[in-house]
C-alpha cells in the first residue's frame, strides 16, 4: 500500500462544492466514485438505501432523494465533536482534525474525508474515527464492543484509503458520557478489505458499461420504497408490459395472497358488524359516561367509552372558498398497489 493522494482541502467548502468534489473529484476528471457511505448501499445491507437506486444516482439518471430527517442528520452532524471530545477522554487518545479529501492510492474511484483523525495513547499508531449518533432504541447495536455492519464497512473502507492499521467509533445517544456512549476499535483486516474492493471494482465496472443491479436480496420493504422513488408515478400513456415466464410462480402467488387478505377482510368486516351490534346496548346504558364497570365472580370488566376528537381541513371546501390558498398549499402523494387478476383464454 501506498500513501493516500491529497484531492483539496474541504475546510469552509459549500456543501454544494463538497458534493461536487465527491462526485467527480475537485477537478471534475473522475468518472465515477465511491465514498464510506455508499459502501454498506453497494453491498446491499444499508438500511437507507439500495444498490439500484445508489447507481441510479451515481449514473444521473435521479437525484437523491430529499432526506426526511433533514433535522436529525443535522443533529447528528452538531454531535460530531461531543462525539470525538468524549471518546478522546474515554480512551486517552489524541483527537484532532483532518479537513482533507482524499483519493486511494491504488483505487482511483475511492474517495474519503474523515470526520476526525487520532493517534493511541500508548504507541502514537494513527488511526481513522467515526463519530455516531443514535437513539436509545438502537443503542443495543452498540452492546458488548459490537457496531452495525453497514458502519463497519465505511470504516474499513476508510482504514484502506488513510492506509492505517487502526479505527474507532465514538457512538452517543444520550447526555451521560458514563453510560451514553460506545467507543469500540476495529483492526485492519486485509482480508475483509480485500473482499470489500473486489466488489466495489465490480460497482464501477457496472457503472462504465451501464449494467444495474437488481433488487435481490434487498428487504421487501426497503427495496419496494426505493422503487418507488427511482420510478416515481406510473405512466398511463406506456404499452402494457410483456412479463416473462419466469414470473408467473411469484404472479401466482400474489394471486393465491390476494384472496387470502380478501376473505380475511370478510370475516374482520363480520366480526366489526357483530361488535358494533353488542355495542349499541352498552353505548345506551353509558350515555355521556366515559367508563363503566361490571363485577362478576371471576372477574371485573372495565368499559372504556371516552370521546376523542380530531380536527382537519376540508380539502373540498378550502379549495371551493380559498381557490388560491388550495393551489399553495395541496400537495401530491403517489403510492402505488400491486393487484393481480386471472382471467381466462
Amino acid at each position: 500500500m501506498a500513501s493516500p493522494i491529497i484531492l483539496c482541502d474541504t475546510a469552509g467548502m459549500s456543501n454544494e462544492r463538497w458534493l461536487e468534489c465527491r462526485a467527480h473529484g475537485p477537478k471534475g476528471d473522475i468518472e465515477y466514485t465511491v465514498g464510506g457511505s455508499d459502501v454498506a448501499a453497494i453491498f446491499g445491507i444499508s438500511p437507507w438505501t439500495t444498490p439500484l437506486e445508489l447507481w441510479m444516482i451515481k449514473k444521473g439518471r435521479m437525484k437523491p432523494a430529499v432526506k426526511a430527517n433533514a433535522l436529525q442528520l443535522e443533529m447528528g452532524h452538531l454531535l460530531e465533536p461531543i462525539a470525538a471530545h468524549f471518546y478522546a477522554v474515554k480512551s486517552g487518545n489524541r483527537v484532532y482534525d483532518d479537513t482533507y479529501m482524499y483519493q486511494h492510492a491504488d483505487h482511483p474511484y475511492a474517495l474519503a474525508d474523515f470526520d476526525r483523525r487520532f493517534e493511541r495513547a500508548s504507541d502514537g499508531e494513527p488511526g481513522i474515527l467515526e463519530c455516531k449518533s443514535t437513539t436509545y432504541r438502537h443503542a443495543s447495536d452498540w452492546d458488548d464492543g459490537g457496531f452495525p455492519l453497514y458502519y463497519e464497512m465505511q470504516l474499513r473502507f476508510y482504514l484502506s484509503v488513510a492506509d492505517v492499521n487502526i479505527g474507532a467509533f465514538s457512538a452517543v445517544w444520550g447526555n451521560n458520557p458514563d453510560n451514553d456512549i460506545a467507543t469500540p476499535e476495529i483492526t485492519r483486516d486485509m482480508a475483509k478489505e480485500d473482499m470489500i474492493f473486489e466488489k466495489l471494482d465490480q460497482w464501477i465496472w457496472s457503472l462504465k458499461h451501464d449494467k444495474p443491479p437488481t433488487m435481490s436480496g434487498i428487504p421487501s420493504k426497503l427495496a419496494l420504497e426505493s422503487l418507488a422513488r427511482i420510478y416515481q408515478a406510473s405512466d398511463p400513456t406506456l404499452p402494457t408490459v410483456e412479463l416473462p415466464k419466469k414470473c408467473e410462480p411469484s404472479l401466482r402467488k400474489i394471486l393465491s395472497l390476494q384472496k387470502d387478505i380478501d376473505a380475511c377482510q370478510a370475516e374482520i368486516k363480520r366480526y366489526e358488524e357483530q361488535m358494533k351490534a353488542h355495542t349499541v346496548r352498552i353505548a345506551e346504558l353509558m350515555k355521556e359516561h366515559e367508563h363503566g364497570v361490571l363485577e362478576t365472580t371471576t372477574d371485573k370488566l372495565l368499559i372504556d367509552f371516552v370521546t376523542k376528537s380530531s380536527k382537519r381541513v376540508s380539502s373540498t371546501e378550502l379549495k371551493k372558498k380559498y381557490p388560491l390558498i388550495y393551489d399553495e398549499v395541496v400537495s401530491t402523494s403517489n403510492s402505488r398497489k400491486l393487484r393481480v387478476s386471472a382471467e381466462a383464454k
